[in-house]
């Protein structure tokens, strides 16, 4: 079964409207690699279809986000960034001073989650999340002049 057909049947089993436009905002997303806004997806699928709306993909974003197909992120920019969820969860790092984003592996998370389920008995949504703050570059050339400037360095990794 090809990747759009199982997607259409989770879509149907779950009562969406199964429409031409919802599949080729569903390949859009699908077939990207990596993070689209819906700006992104919306020129995309007008390629092939100029009569889509705006709305048309923000809801299809959203029906897909519910049925966890696909995750919702900023990253930075001010404006949700969309990506196909994929089998395994991961996570970004995103530096603050150069923009820089780097993949971090689930199981960081993971472990959270275990705890808070443990310790608290709450179930956490960790799916997808991007973390802020300086990669190693910008936090060796922020703490190099922080003696300079009167400025606290950056604490240490770890």
């Amino acid at each position: 079964m090809s990747c759009e057909a199982e997607t259409a049947r989770l879509l149907r089993e779950s009562g969406h409207k199964l429409t031409p436009q919802r599949m080729m905002v569903l390949s859009v997303v699908r077939h990207a690699h990596g993070h689209l806004r819906a700006a992104e997806i919306y020129d995309r699928v007008r390629e092939q279809y100029p009569y889509v709306d705006i709305s048309t993909v923000y809801r299809t974003m959203s029906v897909l986000k519910d049925l966890r197909l696909v995750t919702e992120t900023d990253l930075g920019t001010g404006e949700s960034a969309f990506e196909w969820a994929g089998s395994a969860p991961h996570h970004h790092l995103v530096c603050r001073a150069c923009g820089a984003i780097d993949s971090l592996d689930h199981e960081f998370l993971a472990r959270l989650g275990q705890e808070l389920l443990r310790d608290r008995g709450f179930r956490a949504d960790l799916d997808h999340f991007a973390i802020f703050g300086l990669c190693e570059v910008c936090r060796r050339a922020h703490d190099a002049a922080a003696p300079a400037e009167g400025v606290a360095p950056a604490p240490p990794p770890g």
